[in-house]
């Protein structure tokens, strides 16, 4: 298996020091299968190189926990501020993210001897201050955040090897998911119009987005047992979804012609037959996986041919309140999504594929902006993005709950993402 982190261990049962390891030797391994050029890469505007992901998220580290509280700590080059910083502008200038892989320098050997440094002056920093109950979640945050850019790192991989002619193989030694014989029939579960509470409880980490916890009050609403299959999704394709602008958002369909999609991201039809890039390679399409790799806008225009539409984040999260995390996340080592099994009610809320939902990336009432650089996380990226929940295939476990507010601009593909369907009673 490719990824190796016990399933009996979690955040909260290990130690501050091993945790941090755990995560940050995850990163690397992820990029074992890798070439030494394919680390240079910059495939597309909104991704980055991924030796860019490997130095960012230790800078990360070095600005922001060993800065201001190692004593005597020397920053290992003074021009890396400028190179790593990804949007904070109480930083200053950066170079601009689009123009990141035209830069070969720092080399791959470097990005690794800055990695060993910056983790040698944690492990010394977490040792000398055991029991600093601020710090510690300072540091949590910025494992947290590396979690993000691992996904970061497998969505880019996908990505630039999906438009490399080549298609080459990032694993090919990965799981092929089991095929049902028969999809289970998608049916409802209900629930019914009252108040109910969202927002993260308090219990474990969380995001400052994901808080305060609020009421909100939901109508009757019905929601999607399982995830829309690549077989559903097909029949609206060969039902003309793609050339009908009555499903579609203007916008939408404004980008669906304009970037000429005629199907998910990633599908590819050879001789007659539809074939999908993976990142165990190309393989002939699964009716029964869920569609994934589809914008906000397909999704909706979808919903939209079905007759429903999709859920609201507080439906989604009302729905999965309670509900253990488990399925499909990146500690099965599957790195695709696979199809229902039929043995939970609803099926697939974790994992697989991060489910989008129609409602906007904005605050929560009551939200405050945390002080200083670090309130740059989040709170200035809530506006013209929507929320996806759930997590997918490559979202490790200890990184996601119901809480958790994932968040794109509605034109997004290379996402693992995908749909679930609700309507109002």
């Amino acid at each position: 298996m490719l990824i190796s982190i016990p399933d009996s261990q979690t955040s909260k049962e290990l130690s501050l020091s091993a945790y941090y390891q755990q995560v940050r030797q995850l990163s690397e391994q992820i990029c074992q299968p890798l070439e030494i050029e394919d680390y240079v890469v910059q495939s597309m505007p909104d991704a980055s190189p991924l030796k860019w992901h490997l130095a960012h998220t230790a800078w990360f580290f070095e600005t922001f926990v060993l800065v201001p509280h190692l004593k005597d700590y020397r920053v290992f080059h003074p021009k890396y501020d400028y190179l790593l910083n990804s949007y904070y502008e109480s930083l200053g200038e950066r170079v601009p993210a689009c123009q990141r892989g035209t830069l070969s320098r720092p080399t791959v050997a470097e990005i690794y001897r800055y990695r060993a440094y910056i983790d040698e002056a944690m492990q010394s920093l977490i040792t000398e201050n055991i029991g600093n109950s601020q710090l510690e979640s300072l540091i949590i945050l910025g494992l947290n955040h590396e979690q993000q850019h691992q996904e970061f790192l497998f969505t880019n991989i996908k990505h630039i090897f999906g438009n490399n002619p080549l298609r080459p193989v990032y694993h090919p030694n990965l799981p092929t998911p089991k095929a049902a014989s028969v999809v289970k029939a998608l049916y409802w579960l209900e629930y019914p119009a009252k108040l109910y509470e969202i927002g993260h409880n308090g219990q474990g980490f969380a995001f400052d987005n994901e808080q305060p916890r609020h009421q909100v009050y939901l109508q009757e609403y019905r929601f999607g047992s399982r995830l829309v299959t690549n077989g559903e999704y097909l029949e609206f394709i060969q039902a003309g979804g793609y050339q009908n602008p009555d499903y579609w958002l203007s916008e939408g369909w404004t980008a669906a012609r304009s970037q000429n999609w005629q199907a998910p991201l990633y599908w590819e039809q050879i001789d007659g037959n539809w074939w999908l890039m993976t990142l165990g390679g190309m393989r002939r399409l699964n009716d029964n996986e869920p569609v994934c790799h589809v914008s906000f806008y397909e999704a909706d225009a979808y919903a939209r041919w079905a007759g429903k539409r999709l859920p609201t984040e507080a439906e989604w999260e009302t729905t999965t309140a309670n509900i253990p995390v488990r399925g499909n996340l990146l500690e099965t080592g599957i790195l695709h999504p696979t199809p229902a099994i039929g043995s939970d009610s609803p099926e697939q809320l974790f994992g697989d594929v991060w489910e989008w939902t129609n409602s906007t990336h904005q605050p929560y009432p009551g939200y405050r902006l945390e002080a200083g650089i670090i309130g740059e996380y989040n709170g200035k990226l809530m506006c013209n993005r929507l929320v996806l929940r759930g997590g997918s295939c490559v979202t490790p476990q200890s990184h996601i709950r119901s809480s958790y507010r994932n968040f794109y601009s509605p034109a997004t593909r290379w996402q693992f993402s995908g749909i679930r369907l609700a309507e109002t009673v």
